[in-house]
Parts: structure tokens; C-alpha cells; sequence
């Protein structure tokens, strides 16, 4: 039955120790910060201390509430989860709450971000719930949500769980005396697996494409390790694999996408003809070649585009990446008579870039790859494979590719630790970082830029310097970091 929002007050009134909502507790008798709680990629923080049970409960419930009021009907939801420890935790609490909400659970258990995604939009669910904190630390956590077409939950959605969580029930129908179930149903990882391969089966007329390639795969301690190795197997490359069990005490720890070193090291050593490095939940993953050469988003985003021009497959021959992606990869597109459309940090504004445009291509450097040909949003799994099979179908090496495409300007990045929430989101308010900021544009003038922008997915502001020369980029980038170390951390 539906119950008005005054009989749902008076039933938290009875099972609450507060008499009333209010901003910061809302309904959920929890401290809520004042700052938005969803961010880039859905809501994150620090398990066992922000991001908790008792909230992920509340936060399961409110967005059952939502979805089943935005559908109109009683639906599944998948739920996937990474190796965190604190996943398990987060991932019951949150069921609990979308079963009572009504709904039932689909649980995936340890699996890629994209799986669920994928899941959500092929089957019957209303949507889809990921609990992990990507490539942040072991004690971080998230949760991610997608809807019924598998991409990002819509900012109104976002919006009216948040709403309902402090307490703001005024525009939403509320339901109540229907209890979901919740089902282990990991064989459904069956069908991600298969959206996987057959379209490079099908385009080469061969059960096993990657014949023939030897290939590394960090896999992060994460939520690839599972999966990753039995599809790169089942195309038929040699896979030797690092970091290849779920350990939520080592997820991202000096591995994965944000740490190559070792990536690198087994390539050269394995005699690799390449190597990739995912990150926690997968979504997003960097290559290395058989030197052991990094090979980013940029690079990824202008092979595979030069590859889908050739076949006539990239509408207006556009790319769409972020203000990070390098001046060389923009200006060695447009020699290929290509566009470059750049969007801020996140890939829900390159997704949505891509939506209005019509895009079918794009990305970020840290790579996070999305191709419309083959996926909804970022499948770090989807562009290893793919980037594997164009280098076998070239007859060449990955080495050989890079040599070709371009080169970059000299770029540095480096992030410093904010962890007053208010002021790393008000950080343009800094008088001193401005003033330095405009020093760095007037000095450099064309011959480079800056950026600076707060993560929306860890406590850090980012500073990256793009240069002509090592120089520039070297003494602007530490008189920056400079500055935020003083006024801001």
C-alpha cells in the first residue's frame, strides 16, 4: 500500500530518538554533512566512520523509495560489490533497506562496476547499486548507483534520495507493507561475459581473436580478478596475471591503475606484447607496451578512434575527453581531421557530452574509456580487450602504434591532501591560489596551461601543469602545490 508522508512521520517519530528531521540528521537520526553527499561518482568517504551501516541502510531505503516512485512499479535492482573489506558490510546493509523499500535484490557479489551497469540496462531491473571506491584506498568505500538504462543515476534522482534523506519527503510517494527478496545471482556474470567477446568474435569471424598475444593483467586485488583472466583466455591470448586474488586489505596498494611499476617490470620481463592495469572496480584501465611505456587515455582515445575512422565508424570524426587530455593527443587528432570536445573531470560529463552530441568515443586520461559501439559507460575490461585486439589485427606492435600518434606536451599532476570538506570544495575563494594561478597563465602565456580542481572523488586538490618544456611545467607545479599546501591544507 502507499502511506502519506504524515503516517510515515509518525512511524519514525515511534522508532527514533529525535522528534523531527532536520538538515543534518534528517530521518536517518545520523549526522549528515552540509555539503552535497553525492558526488562525480555517487556518494564515497571513509568506511566504518562517514560512510557506515546504520547510513547504508538509509540510503538503501530512500532509494528504493525513489526508484520505485520514479517506475511506477516493483522491480529488481542488481548489486555488485569490490573486494573492500568493508564492502560485504555495506553491501548487506544497503539490501536490507532496498528490501524493505519493496524491491528485490539481485546480488552479483565480487564483480566489475560495468557488470552491473550492463545488467542493469539488459534485464528487467530498475536499476543498479555498486558498492566500491574505485581506485582510492582500501579504506575508502562508495556506492554507485545506475539506472534502468545503465547509466549514472539522473542528478534529479540523486537529488530526491539525498532530499529524503534529511528528512524532505514533500515531493515524494512513499510505499510501505511490501518486503522484497534478496537473491544470489551471480551467474548472470554469464551474459556480462559474453557482451564481452562476442562482438570481437563476430567482427573477425574467430572464436579466438587474441591468438597469439601474450598479455599481463594487474588486476589490483580487486574486482577483476575473477573475470579479467577467464576472458582474455577464452579469446585465446596467454594471460600471466599480477595481484590476481580479491584481498580488501591490498586493493589499489602500489598496484593497479595508479601504480605501474610493477605492471611494467612483469611486461618487459614476461617478454609481453603488452600489459594492463585496472583499478578497483574496474571501470577504468591503463596499458603499458613490451618496453614497458605508459600508454594512457589519450592514447588509448586516439588509437581506437583513428582505428573506428578507418572502418567509418566515428560520426564527425569526434572524440570527446576531459580537460586533462593532453595538448599534443588534441592537436595530432586534428591533424587527422578529427574533433577534440573536452568536458570537466568526471566520465558523467563525458557521457553526457557524448549523449548530446552524439559521440560515440570518449574518455578520460586516467582511463576510463567509453565506446558506444560496445557499452553504456566505462568498461575498463571492454577497452583492454579491444586495444588487444586492434594491436593483433595492425600485424604490428603496441610500441610500433605508439610511435606513430603523437607526442605529448610535457605534463605533471600532483594532488595535495585537503581534508576540510568546505574548504576543498570553495578552494577558488583562495585569494593567494588565484593570484598564483595568474601568474603561472601570464608566464606561460601559449606555450602551456593550468588546472586546478578539487577531486569529486577523494579528499584532494588537484594540480596539473601543461607545458612546452619540463621546466615550465617542474617550477609551476611546485609553486602551486606550494600555495595550497599553505592556505588550504
Amino acid at each position: 500500500m502507499v502511506m502519506s508522508v504524515s503516517h510515515l512521520e509518525e512511524a519514525y517519530s515511534a522508532t527514533t530518538a529525535f522528534s523531527k528531521p532536520n538538515s543534518q540528521t534528517g530521518w536517518t537520526g545520523l549526522a549528515l554533512p552540509d555539503s552535497r553527499l553525492f558526488g562525480t561518482d555517487g556518494i564515497r568517504g571513509k568506511a566504518g566512520d562517514f560512510l557506515t551501516a546504520p547510513l547504508a541502510l538509509q540510503i538503501g531505503y530512500w532509494a528504493g523509495q525513489v526508484l520505485r516512485a520514479e517506475v511506477g512499479k516493483v522491480a529488481p535492482i542488481i548489486l555488485g560489490q569490490d573486494s573492500r573489506n568493508s564492502s560485504s558490510m555495506l553491501a548487506m546493509a544497503l539490501a536490507g533497506g532496498l528490501t524493505a523499500a519493496g524491491l528485490e535484490v539481485w546480488d552479483l557479489g565480487l564483480c566489475p562496476t560495468p557488470a552491473v551497469a550492463y545488467l542493469a540496462s539488459m534485464s528487467e531491473a530498475i536499476g543498479g547499486v555498486m558498492i566500491s571506491a574505485s581506485h582510492n584506498p582500501p579504506e575508502d568505500n562508495g556506492i554507485k548507483f545506475f539506472g534502468a538504462d545503465g547509466g549514472k543515476l539522473s542528478l534529479k534522482l540523486q537529488e530526491q534520495i539525498e532530499a529524503a534523506l534529511r528528512g524532505n519527503l514533500s515531493q515524494l510517494t512513499t510505499y510501505n507493507g511490501a518486503y522484497g527478496r534478496y537473491c544470489h545471482r551471480s551467474e548472470l556474470l554469464q551474459h556480462y561475459c559474453a557482451a564481452l567477446q562476442d562482438p570481437l568474435k563476430t567482427a573477425h569471424q574467430d572464436n579466438q581473436p587474441l591468438k597469439g598475444l601474450r598479455v599481463v593483467l594487474d588486476l589490483a586485488w580487486g574486482a577483476a580478478t575473477q573475470l579479467a583472466p577467464m576472458t582474455f583466455q577464452a579469446l585465446g591470448a596467454e594471460v600471466v596475471c599480477l595481484h590476481d586474488q580479491p584481498d580488501g586489505d591490498r586493493i589499489n596498494v602500489n598496484c593497479g591503475s595508479t601504480h605501474l611499476a610493477s605492471l611494467k617490470t612483469a611486461v618487459v620481463q614476461h617478454q609481453a606484447d603488452l600489459g594492463f592495469a585496472f583499478d578497483g572496480d574496474a571501470d577504468r584501465v591503463l596499458a603499458v607496451d613490451a618496453q614497458g611505456r605508459t600508454v594512457d587515455g589519450d592514447y588509448i582515445l586516439y588509437l581506437w578512434g583513428c582505428e573506428l575512422q578507418r572502418r567509418g565508424e566515428l560520426p564527425n570524426n569526434t572524440i570527446v575527453a576531459t580537460v586533462m587530455s593532453n595538448l599534443g593527443f588534441e592537436r595530432a587528432w586534428e591533424a587527422q581531421g578529427g574533433t577534440l570536445l573536452r568536458t570537466a573531470v568526471g566520465d558523467q560529463y563525458v557521457y553526457a557530452e557524448m549523449k548530446n552530441t552524439g559521440a560515440v568515443l570518449g574518455g578520460e586520461q586516467s582511463g576510463h574509456i567509453i565506446c558506444h559501439h560496445y557499452g553504456i559507460g566505462g568498461d575498463g575490461l571492454m577497452t583492454a580487450l579491444h586495444l588487444s585486439s586492434l594491436v593483433r589485427n595492425a600485424g604490428t606492435s603496441l610500441t610500433d602504434l605508439l610511435d606513430k600518434s603523437f607526442q605529448p606536451y610535457p605534463q605533471l599532476l600532483q594532488n595535495v591532501r585537503v581534508e576540510d570538506r568546505a574548504r576543498r570544495r570553495n578552494w577558488q575563494e583562495c585569494e593567494a591560489l588565484q593570484q598564483a594561478i595568474a601568474a603561472a597563465e601570464a608566464d606561460m602565456g601559449d606555450r602551456g596551461r593550468v588546472l586546478v580542481r578539487a577531486s569529486g572523488t577523494e579528499p584532494v586538490i588537484r594540480v596539473m601543469v601543461e607545458a612546452a618544456t619540463v621546466e615550465l611545467v617542474n617550477h609551476w607545479t611546485s609553486t602551486l602545490v606550494a600555495v595550497v599546501e599553505q592556505h588550504l591544507a
